[in-house]
C-alpha cells in the first residue's frame, strides 16, 4: 500500500458507507457506535500497520505498539504524506 491515493481510499471509503447508513436509517444508535469503535480500534489500525509494513518503517512484530492509543502520532509523516 506504498500509493498514498489507494490508502486514503481505504480509509474514506469505508466512512461513507457508514454514514450513507446512518443517512438511509438502516442502522440504529449501538450498531452506529460498534461500526465506529470497530472502525477506528481495528480496521485503521490494520491499514495503518499495511501501510508502514509496505514502507518498511515498522517491522511484523510491531502490529500491537499500533493498538496504543496516539502511538500512530510517531508515524503521522510516513503514514499521511508521501
Amino acid at each position: 500500500m506504498k500509493n498514498l491515493i489507494i490508502y486514503y481510499c481505504f480509509i474514506f471509503i469505508p466512512l461513507f458507507i457508514i454514514i450513507g447508513l446512518v443517512k438511509s436509517n438502516n442502522i440504529d444508535d449501538n450498531n452506529l457506535l460498534i461500526l465506529f469503535f470497530s472502525y477506528f480500534l481495528f480496521y485503521r489500525t490494520l491499514t495503518d500497520f499495511y501501510r508502514l509494513r509496505s514502507k518498511n518503517v515498522v517491522g511484523k512484530n510491531d502490529f500491537w505498539k499500533l493498538l496504543i492509543p496516539g502511538f500512530r502520532l510517531k508515524y503521522f509523516k510516513d503514514l499521511y504524506f508521501i
